[in-house]
């Protein structure tokens, strides 16, 4: 996207990149790799500032474990580059030369380059062309060095999450309010309405806009239509995007006009369901805890069946990024996690019910980034 040029994460500077290289390198020692690549995608930017555009010119920084970390990058790109010497070097190139090859070249220059960390995101058209060139290396999943690292946020991306989840919030406001007009309009429109309201309110990208009405809210991705929003329905509302290069995420729910039994009592139950999850993400609680927390609220209930996801993934940069509250992951939480908690109720041909927070897990306990009404306010339309 055009929205993601030249965009460093809020507060940081060289010094703040610089300790992020420096604790990347202790991870790749412990683990044993000789040399990061990373290409598209935003482990690149963690580490540097700098956004690749998704280009069929290369652009790869590479990051030894011992030496100087270098990025290259197309001549015409590097004037996007924020270059932070100390931090990186910069190898740009021209157009009759081959990128794959200089990449190669630094690589085999600064590294045994016995074993390669690959950025999970890379093209495979890339990767294809590097891998003859580095003759006798084994590869392994970037992710497996920047993952643990980037799951723990620090005091200046935590305060860009809060400040993400307060214009999400603001913009739910409006929709509790009755300021965005649903009866009458389609999915399709009210989404493109709310997208409007998070760019006003400061995003910089509209990440998702989910409206479904009715029968539709039992899709928990569904893509809003040309389905007309009619009274008596129930009305999923899952919005999210990026704010100086942090993500939003957050799911509320409104009913037009008075609210069936079986919906009043599902809902109920959904708002146990996500206040438990929220309760458990605690620092040491392994990441299934929390599914665990939400998930046994609304099988105790008898809606078990309903609930066919996991209770949340991570989120940061990315809107969705490790760690993931789910069933299987023993992981425990620890401070700086970011991640949803998420809990939907789906009722097939009928209606579905989502209500989304993220939260941070600190020290002194759940740290929620959303504080929008969480009842399922009802709109006398």
């Amino acid at each position: 996207m055009s929205g993601h040029s030249i965009v460093s994460a809020p507060g940081a500077d060289a010094a703040v990149f610089a300790d992020r290289i420096e604790r990347t390198r202790r991870a790749m020692r412990e683990q044993g790799i000789d040399v990061t690549l990373l290409s598209v995608g935003l482990d690149m930017p963690y580490l540097t500032g700098y956004h690749a555009m998704p280009l069929e010119r290369l652009t790869m920084l590479v990051l030894p474990v011992d030496g100087d970390a270098t990025l290259v990058v197309p001549r015409l790109e590097a004037p996007r580059v924020n270059h932070l010497p100390g931090v990186f070097d910069m190898a740009p190139w021209g157009e009759t030369e081959d990128p794959v090859a200089l990449t190669a070249s630094l690589v085999t220059a600064s590294s045994s380059a016995r074993t390669v960390a690959i950025g999970d995101t890379m093209w495979a058209r890339f990767l294809v062309d590097l891998m003859p060139l580095l003759p006798g290396s084994t590869y392994r999943r970037a992710v497996e060095v920047l993952g643990p690292i980037r799951m723990r946020k620090d005091a200046a991306e935590i305060a860009a999450l809060k400040a993400a989840g307060a214009a999400a919030d603001r913009v739910a406001a409006q929709l509790h309010g009755g300021e965005i007009d649903l009866v009458g309009r389609t999915e399709a429109q009210v989404s493109a309405d709310i997208s409007a309201r998070l760019l006003s309110e400061g995003h910089d990208v509209v990440n998702f806009a989910i409206v479904a009405a009715g029968e539709n809210a039992a899709s928990p991705h569904h893509h809003p239509g040309s389905r007309v929003i009619h009274r008596g329905e129930i009305v999923l509302c899952d919005f999210g995007g990026t704010m100086n290069g942090y993500c939003s995420d957050i799911t509320r729910c409104v009913h037009l006009g008075p609210v069936p039994g079986d919906i009043a009592e599902a809902y109920a139950v959904l708002k146990d369901a996500e206040a438990a999850g929220v309760r458990a993400a605690t620092v040491g609680t392994p990441c299934e805890g929390v599914d665990r927390a939400a998930r046994d609220v609304i099988d105790a209930a008898g809606f078990g069946e309903y609930f066919i996801h996991r209770t949340g993934h991570g989120i940061g940069m990315d809107a969705h990024e490790d760690p993931y509250m789910v069933s299987g992951n023993t992981l425990p939480l620890e401070a700086g996690h970011a991640f949803s908690v998420e809990p939907g109720i789906y009722v097939a041909g009928k209606w579905g019910m989502r209500l989304e927070d993220i939260v941070v897990a600190t020290i002194d306990g759940p740290d929620p980034m959303n504080h929008a009404n969480h009842d399922l306010v009802v709109l006398d339309v």
